[in-house]
């Protein structure tokens, strides 16, 4: 676990001490580990998480499929 000392201005302060309520969470840490978490999910791109990166090393190592041109690809796949 790190520790940090940290300044917040009194509007961040508020935002925690609602987010530490409404969830019944003992401190503003864990507080702020619940928002870095919702954060994390809903505005980072995919890109940028860990289990995202190791998913895509996993579809690397995958057999891929030659198709050639279009028209093997609508074969391949009973397209008309």
């Amino acid at each position: 676990m790190v520790q940090a000392i940290i300044n917040i201005d009194d509007h961040a302060n508020r935002v925690l001490n609602i987010v530490k309520a409404k969830f019944g969470l003992r401190d503003k840490s864990e507080a702020i580990n619940i928002m870095t978490r919702q954060y994390e999910q809903e505005i980072l791109e995919p890109a940028l998480r860990p289990e995202f990166i190791e998913r895509m090393k996993r579809i690397s190592k995958e057999k891929t499929i030659k198709v050639g041109t279009l028209e093997g690809f609508r074969k391949r796949y009973g397209l008309n």
